[in-house]
């Protein structure tokens, strides 16, 4: 199986999966798991992935260019669903866990500040909300 996990922050994401059972099962080969940095498909010389919401609105969003950009070349090499991990999604659970796991390979997207410009969305194949709670 294999995942790419899309984020702004790959170190913690890798540090935090190279451990007990995601580990082991890297280790043995079941589970392949790479972490893509959003940040290096930004095209300004700061990087930034952020900017106000795309029709007004409090906050900042993750803006569309990268994150569009990060997909497509994600997508050369996985041919897996676009997942994104989103408050609005369906509630993660047991029995989308075994549909998940007949997966071969997939894509999960990490969002960020107060969510992720709008018009991304038409990229993911589903989102997937943990609970009501905040998760770094």
């Amino acid at each position: 199986m294999q995942f790419y996990i899309m984020t702004l922050f790959p170190d913690m994401v890798m540090d935090g999966l190279n451990t007990s059972i995601i580990g082991r099962a890297m280790d043995k080969g079941l589970l392949d798991i790479e972490a893509v940095n959003i940040r290096d498909y930004a095209f300004n010389k700061h990087n930034s992935v952020d900017d106000y919401p795309y029709g007004g609105g409090a906050g900042m969003v993750m803006t569309p260019q990268p994150v569009v950009d990060a997909i497509k070349a994600v997508k050369e090499k996985n041919k897996g669903k676009v997942i994104f991990l989103g408050p609005r999604g369906k509630t993660f659970n047991q029995e989308m866990a075994k549909e998940l796991s007949k997966e071969e390979e997939l894509i999960f997207v990490c969002g960020h500040y107060e969510g992720i410009d709008q018009r991304v969305y038409k990229y993911f194949d589903l989102e997937i909300s943990l609970g009501d709670f905040v998760l770094t």
